[in-house]
């Protein structure tokens, strides 16, 4: 759960970046949520998919996280099954090493 953990050899260029991008997101928390989240979920989702997921990836890292660990209330346009996706790999913050915090 600290890292990226699978290779993007066997993905096309736009879920590579994406991949890429889920993990280097500027917060440790939100790298976990959407790293975890692509590596897991990438190679399956369709393109329209794959474009909400960067409509939701746009959005600044503190706004998501607040919405994800419901410290605000997730806005209209993001309550969808494809955020409650990225939120259910949500890990216990409260669990994690100090350093990872």
């Amino acid at each position: 759960m600290t890292g990226i953990s699978r290779t993007s050899a066997d993905l096309d260029p736009r879920r590579r970046r994406i991949l890429f991008r889920a993990w280097h997101r500027g917060i440790r928390e939100m790298d976990l949520v959407l790293g975890q989240f692509a590596e897991a979920e990438l190679p399956g989702l369709s393109e329209v998919e794959l474009d909400e997921l960067e409509v939701i990836m746009a959005e600044e890292d503190n706004d998501l996280i607040k919405w994800i660990i419901g410290e605000k209330p997730v806005p209209k346009q993001y309550q969808t099954p494809m955020f409650e996706r990225i939120a259910a790999y949500r890990p216990d913050f409260e669990r994690l090493p100090e350093e990872m915090k």
